[in-house]
C-alpha cells in the first residue's frame, strides 16, 4: 500500500473512531464475531528498509489487543468452538479467534507464551514444505537481496539494473520486482526468486530454516490444548492461479504431509495470500468437497449469520503492522469499515 493510500485510509478510520460512528454502528455491523490474521510477532527494531513490516506486530501490541478484545466483551475461542457456536450460538457473547499464517518460529517462542499467559487458544496454519525447510519465502528473500546489495537486476525487464544504495531506491526496486512476482505464474515465481538469489549469492534456503517451525517444533506445540494446527497448502501457491488439478494437489499434498508428520488430519485451512485474486469460488468449493470444517481468506470482514453457509470462504481482520493502535482495532472490530468497503454487503464470497 502506498504511503498516500495508507494516509487516506488511516484518516478515514480516525474519522470513524473520533466521531463515534463505529460505536453507533456496531450493534448492526459487528456481526457474530471476528477472526484475526497475524503472521510474525517480534520486538526487534525495524530496519529503515522494511517493506514486509505489515506482516509483523510487537508482543506489546498483541498482548494489548487481547486485553482490548476481552474488555470489549468478546470471548476468545478456538476454531472448533467457533464452528460449534455457528451451528446454534444465539444469545452468546461475540467471539474472537486468533490465527497465524505460515508457521513462524516466533509464533511458538513469543506469541504462544502470551496466549498461555491468558489461557486462550491460538490457531497456526502450516505450509508443509516450509516446515520441511524447503520452498521459498520469496517476499522475504526479495527484501533481503535488495537490502544487502547496491544494485539488483530487474528479472522482469531485460537489461534493467535497479540502483539500491539508498532506502528510497530500495523501496522503488522492491515495488518494481515484488508486484510482477506476486502476480506471476506460481511456478515461474519460484524459479525467478531462486535465480535472483543465486545471482546475488544469497542462500534462500536458510530463510525457512531460520524462520519457520520444523515438524518437531510443531509436534511440541500441538500437544498444547490451546493450539490448533491448520493447513496452508504444500508450497504457499495462490490457488486461483493454478489449474484445478494443481490446486487440488497443493491442498491434498499439504494435508497428507501434515497427517503423516503430526498423526492427525487437519480440519481447518487458510488460503495463501487469501485475497479475491488468489482464492475464489472454485477454491471455496474445493475445500468444502475435501471436508474442511473452515477455510479462511484475507478478504476483509467480520463473521455474520450468513457465513454459516460459506464456512470455506470466511473473512478475517488483519492485525497489520501499519495499524498497531487500539483505536484502529476497535473500529475494525465494529465491522463498519468493511461494510462500507463492501457496499453494505455482509458477504464477500464471489
Amino acid at each position: 500500500m502506498s504511503s498516500l493510500i495508507l494516509y487516506i485510509y488511516k484518516a478515514a478510520l480516525n474519522i470513524l473512531y473520533f466521531s463515534g460512528l463505529y460505536k453507533l454502528a456496531a450493534p448492526i455491523t459487528r456481526g457474530r464475531g471476528v477472526i484475526f490474521t497475524l503472521h510474525q510477532v517480534s520486538d526487534q527494531p525495524l530496519d529503515e528498509f522494511s517493506p514486509n513490516s505489515i506482516l509483523t506486530v510487537t508482543p506489546d501490541f498483541l498482548e494489548q489487543t487481547i486485553k482490548t478484545v476481552l474488555e470489549e466483551g468478546y470471548e476468545i475461542i478456538s476454531l472448533k468452538e467457533m464452528t460449534e457456536r455457528e451451528e446454534g450460538g444465539a444469545g452468546q457473547k461475540p467471539f474472537a479467534v486468533f490465527t497465524f499464517d505460515d508457521g513462524y518460529v516466533d509464533n511458538k517462542d513469543v506469541a504462544l507464551k502470551i496466549f498461555e499467559k491468558y489461557d486462550i487458544p491460538i490457531a497456526i496454519y502450516v505450509v508443509s514444505e516450509y516446515s520441511s525447510h524447503q520452498g521459498e519465502l520469496w517476499w522475504l528473500a526479495l527484501e533481503e537481496i535488495i537490502r544487502q546489495n547496491d544494485s539488483v537486476k530487474n528479472p522482469y525487464m531485460e537489461g534493467q539494473v535497479l540502483p539500491t544504495r539508498t532506502t528510497a531506491q530500495k523501496y522503488r526496486a522492491f515495488d518494481k520486482i515484488y508486484w510482477p512476482m506476486r502476480h506471476s505464474n506460481q511456478h515461474h515465481q519460484r524459479i525467478t526468486i531462486r535465480s535472483l538469489a543465486e545471482e546475488n549469492d544469497y542462500d534462500i534456503d536458510q530463510l525457512t530454516r531460520k524462520l519457520i517451525m520444523d515438524w518437531d517444533q510443531l509436534k511440541e506445540i500441538n500437544n498444547s490444548p490451546l493450539v490448533t494446527l491448520g493447513a496452508h497448502t504444500k508450497s504457499h501457491f495462490a490457488l486461483s492461479r493454478l489449474t484445478s488439478a494443481e490446486a487440488k494437489s497443493q491442498v491434498t499434498e499439504g494435508l497428507l504431509k501434515m497427517e503423516k508428520e503430526l498423526g492427525e488430519q487437519a480440519e481447518h485451512f487458510s488460503y495463501p495470500y487469501g485475497s479475491r485474486q488468489c482464492a475464489g469460488p472454485r477454491d471455496f468449493d474445493l475445500l468444502k468437497n475435501l471436508g474442511m470444517k473452515t477455510a479462511v481468506t484475507t478478504r476483509k470482514g467480520v463473521i455474520y449469520d450468513a457465513h454459516d453457509d460459506h464456512q470455506t470462504a470466511l473473512p478475517r481482520v488483519s492485525l497489520n503492522g501499519d495499524y498497531q493502535h487500539q483505536k484502529y482495532l476497535k473500529v475494525f472490530m465494529s465491522g463498519l469499515p468493511f461494510r462500507l468497503y463492501n457496499f453494505w454487503n455482509r458477504l464477500d464470497v464471489k
